[in-house]
């Protein structure tokens, strides 16, 4: 047994960073960030908690599916942002929507919500649960360091929902892990004990730009061929491809290694940035509203980032 989605939700924050308005923070222009990154603005969080977010984009899926929260069996979060080590932002959205299962929260950085869906097709496959809540939020915001205008002028905030419903529309799936912190890392809290003699970091993201671009490049057209292949169809097959918005190059670059054309991918990166773990959901919830996806379509998503880790699947509509 394993699911389908069968309603969806994103929200962003009420504030939008111009490239304009970063450049008077940091030394970079409109023209250096859009050749570079794709990305020409971006929400930011005032007010809004990462919780906030995930509860809005899970409201808008439930709502869109026309499912109860009641009804609901799970409830995963993928994040590296949440607003406290306890409670997990599953369990702050779980007590919000009025809903009574387990939730929990999982950390595979830009490729959580990916490791999110294979975490709950497990609990399908095993009957334990008949639908589904799977989030991905972020409030990057709040660990960039806003002086580094490598990292700082890519990221931005936001949540992405799916409700999954028990069915045959999860085709196949990878999971890849690369173990290591030398190209992406983001130091954690240091902690108060008097006996730590371990060095202090600054905890904000420290990513090695060069090393990502081609893990990333290689991530994405490996995990479509890998399941591709599976499936006995080819990449042209498909009819939409959801890519994490890490960087528009990266997928313009993957799009000509696949030798597909770039309207076979969704991309929003140019008014959200890199929104980590919420990035495939968002764009797949874009997809979705905007009547582009129909019933049937063979729906490929793909993801990479920190760890360093990698997923991919795909999905019959």
């Amino acid at each position: 047994m394993g699911f389908q989605i069968i309603g969806t939700g994103s929200a962003l924050p009420a504030k939008v960073l111009t490239n304009a308005e970063l450049s008077r923070m940091v030394e970079t222009n409109d023209e250096w960030i859009r050749t570079r990154v794709g990305v020409g603005s971006r929400h930011i969080a005032v007010v809004e908690t990462t919780s906030d977010l995930a509860a809005e984009a899970a409201r808008k899926a439930l709502e869109m599916s026309s499912t109860s929260p009641e009804d609901l069996d799970l409830i995963i979060t993928a994040t590296i942002t949440p607003d406290a080590v306890c409670p997990t932002v599953a369990g702050t959205v779980q007590q919000r929507l009025g809903a009574s299962c387990p939730a929990f929260d999982i950390n595979s950085a830009c490729s959580g919500f990916l490791f999110a869906l294979e975490t709950a097709a497990g609990f399908f496959a095993a009957g334990k649960v008949k639908k589904a809540l799977v989030i991905g939020a972020e409030r990057i915001s709040k660990i960039l360091d806003w002086e580094d205008r490598s990292t700082c002028v890519i990221f931005g905030d936001g949540a992405g929902a799916a409700v999954l419903e028990a069915g045959d529309g999860y085709l196949a799936s990878e999971l890849v892990t690369a173990g290591g912190d030398d190209v992406i890392r983001i130091a954690g809290y240091h902690g108060t004990s008097p006996f730590s003699t371990v060095p202090a970091e600054k905890p904000v993201v420290f990513m090695e730009g060069q090393e990502t671009f081609k893990f990333a490049v290689n991530a994405l057209c490996e995990h479509i061929n890998s399941l591709c292949g599976r499936l006995g169809i080819t990449p042209a097959d498909l009819q939409h491809i959801v890519p994490h918005q890490a960087n528009i190059r990266i997928i313009q670059m993957a799009a000509r290694k696949l030798k597909l054309p770039m309207e076979m991918f969704v991309t929003d990166i140019e008014t959200t940035g890199n929104t980590a773990a919420a990035s495939v959901p968002i764009a797949l919830d874009d997809l979705n509203r905007s009547g582009r996806l129909k019933k049937g379509d063979l729906v490929a998503m793909t993801a990479f980032g920190g760890g360093l880790s990698s997923a991919g699947c795909i999905l019959r509509w």
